[in-house]
């Protein structure tokens, strides 16, 4: 491995206080995903099952962190590719989904999604208020925060949702959120893949 390499280090490899940070991230997005995933089932609500989703992508993208975290930039980068392949994922099958439902014309339960959105909410941005000093770094990183802060986004596009179907008495609201979520997750997935692409470079140079 080229020293030159090590420039790109984000100097978070060896912080014991990262790797807690990043502990707590996955415990309350693995426990979010549970929550979302039955209220989204109960509620019959696209954006919520969108929300579950994501909920279950970040803690995997937590997950990798943690285990790439002392790892050499071309591995952290290589790990942010495959990351950003399942962010890639999950919008595609968000907005197929979402499609389908609209099709559908399924009104989902705008209670449920209100209550389950501000708890989401809620545990979101207190992972982001954990992660806010650590948002610059490598693309590994950079994938970590922006998960952590689309996540909040979606959050208040679940409510925003919740109130346009309450409001309406129509489901369009909840699909239209659903799909934007899944054109933020596609655009995150290009910022990270571009920012590790970018790292592979020199590290092969």
């Amino acid at each position: 491995m080229p020293a030159h390499c090590c420039d790109h280090d984000n100097g978070t490899g060896n912080d014991p206080v990262y790797r807690r940070i990043l502990i707590i991230a996955l415990v309350v997005n693995l426990a979010m995903f549970a929550i979302e995933i039955l209220a989204s089932r109960a509620s019959q609500s696209d954006s919520l099952l969108a929300d579950s989703i994501d909920f279950l992508g970040d803690g995997a993208n937590y997950a990798v962190s943690l285990w790439v975290l002392t790892a050499a930039v071309a591995i952290r980068a290589k790990a942010s590719l495959l990351k950003a392949a399942s962010m890639a994922g999950f919008g595609l099958w968000v907005l197929g989904s979402t499609a389908l439902h609209a099709l559908a014309g399924t009104v989902p339960e705008a209670p449920t999604m209100g209550v389950v959105g501000t708890l989401a909410l809620f545990a979101n941005l207190g992972v982001a208020m954990l992660l806010y000093r650590f948002r610059e770094g490598d693309s590994n990183r950079r994938s970590v925060w922006l998960c952590t802060r689309n996540d909040a986004i979606g959050n208040l596009a679940v409510l925003a949702a919740a109130a346009g179907v309450l409001g309406t008495g129509q489901g369009w609201p909840d699909a239209l959120v659903a799909a934007g979520m899944g054109v933020l997750a596609l655009h995150s997935a290009f910022r990270v893949s571009r920012q590790a692409a970018g790292e592979l470079r020199p590290a092969s140079a």
